[in-house]
Protein backbone atom coordinates (compact mmCIF):
# COMPACT_ATOMS: atom_id res chain seq x y z
CA UNK A 1 0.00 0.00 0.00
CA UNK A 2 1.39 3.24 -1.06
CA UNK A 3 2.29 5.94 1.87
CA UNK A 4 0.34 9.69 1.66
CA UNK A 5 1.27 12.35 3.70
CA UNK A 6 -1.89 14.68 4.77
CA UNK A 7 -1.72 18.47 4.41
CA UNK A 8 -4.47 20.61 6.13
CA UNK A 9 -5.01 23.19 8.40
CA UNK A 10 -5.11 22.76 12.21
CA UNK A 11 -8.40 20.94 12.91
CA UNK A 12 -9.23 20.01 9.29
CA UNK A 13 -8.93 16.31 10.20
CA UNK A 14 -5.66 14.88 9.20
CA UNK A 15 -4.50 13.38 12.70
CA UNK A 16 -8.43 11.37 13.35
CA UNK A 17 -8.26 10.20 9.17
CA UNK A 18 -4.76 8.75 9.83
CA UNK A 19 -6.04 7.21 13.21
CA UNK A 20 -9.33 6.28 10.88
CA UNK A 21 -7.04 4.92 8.08
CA UNK A 22 -5.29 2.84 10.90
CA UNK A 23 -7.60 1.26 12.82
CA UNK A 24 -6.72 2.89 15.64
CA UNK A 25 -9.43 4.71 18.37
CA UNK A 26 -10.29 8.48 17.25
CA UNK A 27 -9.02 11.11 19.78
CA UNK A 28 -8.54 14.77 19.73
CA UNK A 29 -4.79 15.52 19.22
CA UNK A 30 -2.96 18.21 18.65
CA UNK A 31 -0.08 17.46 16.34
CA UNK A 32 3.32 19.35 17.61
CA UNK A 33 5.55 17.23 14.55
CA UNK A 34 5.46 15.55 12.15
CA UNK A 35 3.86 12.26 13.29
CA UNK A 36 4.51 9.13 10.90
CA UNK A 37 1.79 5.76 10.72
CA UNK A 38 2.47 2.71 8.42
CA UNK A 39 0.61 4.32 5.55
CA UNK A 40 0.26 7.90 6.21
CA UNK A 41 2.18 10.87 7.58
CA UNK A 42 0.42 13.08 9.33
CA UNK A 43 1.56 17.15 9.26
CA UNK A 44 1.53 19.98 11.50
CA UNK A 45 -1.22 22.36 10.76
CA UNK A 46 1.43 24.67 11.26
CA UNK A 47 3.11 23.86 7.73
CA UNK A 48 0.67 25.27 5.37
CA UNK A 49 -0.66 28.09 7.82
CA UNK A 50 2.83 29.47 7.67
CA UNK A 51 4.69 29.99 4.72
CA UNK A 52 7.93 29.38 6.45
CA UNK A 53 7.13 26.17 6.65
CA UNK A 54 6.34 25.33 3.00
CA UNK A 55 10.23 23.74 3.33
CA UNK A 56 9.31 21.44 5.51
CA UNK A 57 6.52 20.10 3.78
CA UNK A 58 8.69 19.24 0.71
CA UNK A 59 11.28 17.65 2.71
CA UNK A 60 8.78 15.41 4.39
CA UNK A 61 6.74 14.68 1.44
CA UNK A 62 9.97 12.72 0.41
CA UNK A 63 9.01 9.92 2.31
CA UNK A 64 5.44 9.32 0.79
CA UNK A 65 4.24 8.29 -2.48
CA UNK A 66 1.21 10.05 -2.74
CA UNK A 67 -0.02 13.96 -1.57
CA UNK A 68 -3.35 14.47 0.34
CA UNK A 69 -4.86 17.93 0.78
CA UNK A 70 -7.32 17.98 2.99
CA UNK A 71 -9.73 20.94 3.11
CA UNK A 72 -12.66 20.80 5.59
CA UNK A 73 -15.77 21.59 3.93
CA UNK A 74 -16.76 23.67 7.20
CA UNK A 75 -14.38 26.09 6.59
CA UNK A 76 -15.04 29.52 4.49
CA UNK A 77 -11.28 29.87 3.42
CA UNK A 78 -8.65 27.69 2.20
CA UNK A 79 -5.09 28.07 2.89
CA UNK A 80 -3.90 26.58 -0.51
CA UNK A 81 -2.48 28.94 -2.80
CA UNK A 82 -3.46 28.28 -6.93
CA UNK A 83 -1.30 25.52 -8.41
CA UNK A 84 0.34 24.42 -4.43
CA UNK A 85 0.24 21.04 -5.71
CA UNK A 86 2.98 22.14 -8.50
CA UNK A 87 5.91 21.68 -6.08
CA UNK A 88 4.61 17.60 -5.77
CA UNK A 89 5.83 15.21 -8.56
CA UNK A 90 3.76 12.80 -7.13
CA UNK A 91 -0.05 11.59 -7.73
CA UNK A 92 -2.44 14.58 -5.39
CA UNK A 93 -5.40 14.00 -4.38
CA UNK A 94 -8.03 16.11 -2.45
CA UNK A 95 -10.21 15.16 0.41
CA UNK A 96 -12.83 17.28 1.27
CA UNK A 97 -13.78 16.16 5.30
CA UNK A 98 -16.18 16.71 7.82
CA UNK A 99 -19.08 15.94 5.00
CA UNK A 100 -21.35 14.58 7.42
CA UNK A 101 -21.02 18.04 9.27
CA UNK A 102 -22.34 20.47 6.50
CA UNK A 103 -24.88 22.32 6.27
CA UNK A 104 -25.47 22.86 2.67
CA UNK A 105 -24.10 21.18 -0.42
CA UNK A 106 -22.02 24.40 -1.42
CA UNK A 107 -19.87 24.28 1.35
CA UNK A 108 -18.57 20.75 -0.20
CA UNK A 109 -18.92 22.37 -3.64
CA UNK A 110 -16.45 25.09 -2.35
CA UNK A 111 -14.53 22.80 -0.59
CA UNK A 112 -14.07 20.91 -3.92
CA UNK A 113 -13.06 24.01 -5.88
CA UNK A 114 -10.31 24.88 -3.54
CA UNK A 115 -8.84 21.74 -3.60
CA UNK A 116 -9.32 21.44 -7.44
CA UNK A 117 -7.56 25.16 -7.92
CA UNK A 118 -4.02 23.62 -5.96
CA UNK A 119 -3.93 20.88 -7.56
CA UNK A 120 -5.48 17.79 -6.56
CA UNK A 121 -6.18 15.67 -9.36
CA UNK A 122 -8.90 13.71 -7.46
CA UNK A 123 -10.86 14.14 -4.92
CA UNK A 124 -12.63 11.89 -2.41
CA UNK A 125 -15.54 13.18 -0.01
CA UNK A 126 -15.16 11.90 3.48
CA UNK A 127 -16.33 11.58 6.96
CA UNK A 128 -14.57 9.75 9.65
CA UNK A 129 -17.23 9.44 12.16
CA UNK A 130 -19.61 7.89 9.37
CA UNK A 131 -17.09 6.09 7.78
CA UNK A 132 -17.61 7.87 4.00
CA UNK A 133 -15.05 7.50 1.74
CA UNK A 134 -12.68 5.98 4.20
CA UNK A 135 -12.81 2.88 1.87
CA UNK A 136 -12.12 5.29 -1.30
CA UNK A 137 -9.04 6.43 -0.04
CA UNK A 138 -8.12 3.03 1.02
CA UNK A 139 -8.57 1.53 -2.53
CA UNK A 140 -6.58 4.49 -4.38
CA UNK A 141 -3.75 3.47 -1.75
CA UNK A 142 -3.60 0.34 -2.29
CA UNK A 143 -3.89 0.95 -6.48
CA UNK A 144 0.02 0.34 -7.81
Amino acid sequence: MRKIILIGKTGSGKTTLCQRLHGEQMEYQKTQAVQTFENAIDTPGEYIENRFYYNAITITAADADVIGLIQDCTEQTSLFPPLFAAMFPKPIIGIVTKVDLAKDPKQIEAAREYLRMAGAEKIIHISVMTGQGIDEILQYLDQE
